[in-house]
């Protein structure tokens, strides 16, 4: 593999798009792909792509998300993000150089079936685009799927993975309330609509904490709270927003109908008209034992046993989860702290960096993955 996919990498980071924006990162991928002599093809929703490397046989599929987050970059590099308010702090492009370039080296060996590379679009976004891709049947036929995330937590050189739940649910919450509004000095003449929104935003994950098992490890947290633009004036409508996350998919399925019974019954005492708005995100990414077995194997064996460690499960939210639904397989946490650092660089942060060493690292842990689970090795 003649490519460098240190630029690469840089390519993407001073380029970022935004979920089902990413025509320029589709378009630079079709490229390197076709000049190795494959054939990429471009999702219906016109970013994001395909290819399949290989000839008939056990089809694996490996897959990255491609795109940026709405950040800005404060990071003083030469790569910096030349796009105002929207940087990859994610690691997406970390991510899709590493599939680029594992693709790439699987297309110079004879194998005994096929890789499907998805470079998949809109992964930040809700929906999310792992819907589209198996919409569009690109899962036929997979028999099992892999992934990596960058791990800012981990040194560079090492790979966390974790049988079973990895990651948590995710959904979206709005809970907008509205009244009639007035003065300040007569909220008993109205509906004192900051204080009611105040009660929801604090007596909601309260009450969430008495009502779910513990060990569901429920968690919403508010990112956003707007409400009037006076000091004496009770403002008619007030909007909280923030994201629900949850580690047992059993309470997540059952989370839409409690909070909206909850913020019912928190509101009715002062008289304010709620709506709440509850958009599923993404389930828990639960890895299929015998798919990490053989991804961990391939760790070992193209790093060495003392790159594997186990990790915990996290939070965060993945719509990698969707593959898991319908094809066995597993993600593994990719080290990309840089050595002797003491302070990671967290994710979703404007000064989100990886050391770059974690590419080819990635590239020989998802090439040896995909030989193994093809009976290669």
């Amino acid at each position: 593999m003649n490519l460098d996919l240190v630029e690469v990498r840089r390519d993407l980071h001073r380029h970022p798009e935004l979920g089902r924006q990413e025509r320029r990162t589709t378009a630079v991928l079709a490229d390197h792909l076709a000049a190795a002599g494959l054939s990429p093809k471009v999702l219906a929703a016109g970013s994001g792509l395909v290819c399949d490397v290989g000839r008939e046989g056990p089809l694996v599929a490996l897959r990255a998300d491609i795109d940026a987050l709405p950040v800005q970059d404060e990071k003083d590099v030469p790569y910096r993000s030349t796009i105002d308010g929207v940087c990859h702090a994610c690691g997406h492009d970390v991510h899709t150089a590493v599939v680029l370039g594992a693709g790439l080296e699987l297309a110079q060996r004879q194998l005994p079936g096929r890789v499907r590379l998805i470079f998949q679009h809109a992964e930040e976004q809700m929906p999310g685009g792992a819907l589209d891709v198996i919409e569009e049947g690109l899962l036929d036929g997979v028999s099992t799927i892999f992934a990596m995330h960058c791990d800012p937590s981990l040194e560079v050189g090492h790979i966390g993975l974790k049988a079973g739940p990895i990651t948590a649910a995710a959904d979206a919450v709005e809970v907008r309330l509205t009244g009639p509004g007035g003065h300040t000095s007569r909220p008993h003449n109205t509906v004192d609509l900051v204080h009611a929104l105040a009660t929801v935003a604090t007596g909601l994950p309260d009450a969430l904490s008495r009502l779910v098992d513990p060990r569901a490890g429920l968690c919403l947290v508010w990112g956003q709270v707007a409400a009037g633009n006076a000091r004496n004036a009770i403002p008619r409508e007030g909007v909280l927003t923030g994201t629900l996350r949850v580690l047992d998919k059993n309470a997540w399925q059952q989370a839409p109908e409690l909070v909206e019974r909850l913020v019912q019954g928190l509101v009715s005492p002062y008289g304010a008209r709620a709506v709440v708005t509850y958009q599923r995100g993404v389930p828990p990414v639960v890895n299929e034992p015998a798919a990490t077995a053989l991804l961990g194997a391939a760790v070992r064996r193209a790093l060495g046993s003392s790159a594997l460690v186990a990790t915990q499960q996290s939070l965060g939210g993945e719509d990698f989860a969707w593959y898991l639904d319908h094809v066995p397989g597993a993600m593994a946490r990719l080290g990309v702290r840089p050595p002797g650092s003491e302070r990671p660089m967290d994710l979703h942060q404007p000064t989100f960096d990886v050391d770059e060493g974690a590419l080819r690292v990635g590239v020989d842990v998802l090439v040896a993955a995909a030989l193994a689970a093809m009976g290669a090795a």
